[in-house]
């Protein structure tokens, strides 16, 4: 039976950019540290075939607290989507992330669902952390919309498939 679900997330965000080049520099856990700012450090333990285990480090929050727990992530790049899930939950019951990728005009979507619930003694209840999750998502989407649309730019690459980007 599944894990009952409490917190419920859903963010999403137009990247001008092609689905290729934001599938690869979002999946590219190595390089998340300099992704998305809110993480300190990326461990792979294990990789077997689409499943990669890993640790995340947080930087600092206001209190000092460093936070690290070990993730699990499951690549279909077929269908474009990532189901992820917390291995150590932390201070969470249970949480779980599924992210879709479309080919959209204009580029890609990008979205990102968490399902979750709280400890009971978590520091935070699940209204507290899906408020939370909500205002950090959209700083990490701009952020990576940012950098990827950058890296696009940098390539010569525009959102659409085979279509290069003219200047002039």
């Amino acid at each position: 039976m599944a894990a009952p679900t409490v917190g419920h997330t859903e963010n999403e965000i137009l990247i001008a950019a092609p689905v290729d080049l934001t599938w690869e520099m979002t999946n590219d856990l190595e390089s998340w540290p300099q992704l998305f700012s809110e993480y300190a450090a990326v461990e792979v333990m294990a990789r077997e075939g689409d499943k990669v285990t890993f640790r995340l480090t947080m930087h600092p929050d206001e209190n000092g607290t460093v936070w690290s727990w070990v993730s699990e992530r499951i690549l279909d790049r077929r269908n474009l989507t990532v189901r992820a899930r917390r291995v150590e939950t932390g201070p969470f019951q249970h949480m779980d992330i599924h992210w879709e990728y479309a080919e959209v005009p204009g580029g890609t979507s990008m979205r990102w669902v968490q399902d979750f619930a709280m400890k009971p003694d978590a520091p935070v209840d699940d209204a507290t952390m899906t408020d939370r999750i909500n205002r950090n998502s959209v700083v990490q989407m701009e952020r990576i919309r940012e950098r990827v649309e950058k890296q696009a730019a940098e390539r010569g690459v525009s959102p659409m498939p085979g279509r290069a980007v003219r200047e002039g």
